[in-house]
């Protein structure tokens, strides 16, 4: 965990109006704020997560509440040799 435990979780702000503006789990919520923890009032709802290259969806479930955005986009993909053609 990188945050102190004495230290309040880290949510943007912008994030918490959209999510209380938005009674409507149907939209989805644009994001590019990875460190931001995930709330209980965020089940059911779909966010958009900004990889650095693209936005990628995401559907938030009960397990998911406490961890961060971030942490359910890959930022990287894995490497794979092509084959050879003979």
């Amino acid at each position: 965990m990188t945050r102190s435990k004495w230290k309040i979780p880290y949510i943007e702000y912008s994030i918490l109006k959209k999510v209380q503006l938005k009674k409507d789990f149907n939209k989805t919520i644009y994001t590019n704020s990875r460190s931001s923890i995930i709330l209980p009032n965020f089940i059911g709802q779909t966010f958009f997560v900004h990889n650095g290259n693209k936005f990628v969806t995401i559907k938030i479930q009960e397990n998911m509440v406490g961890h961060k955005l971030g942490e359910f986009v890959y930022t990287r993909t894995p490497f794979s040799y092509k084959k050879n053609k003979k």
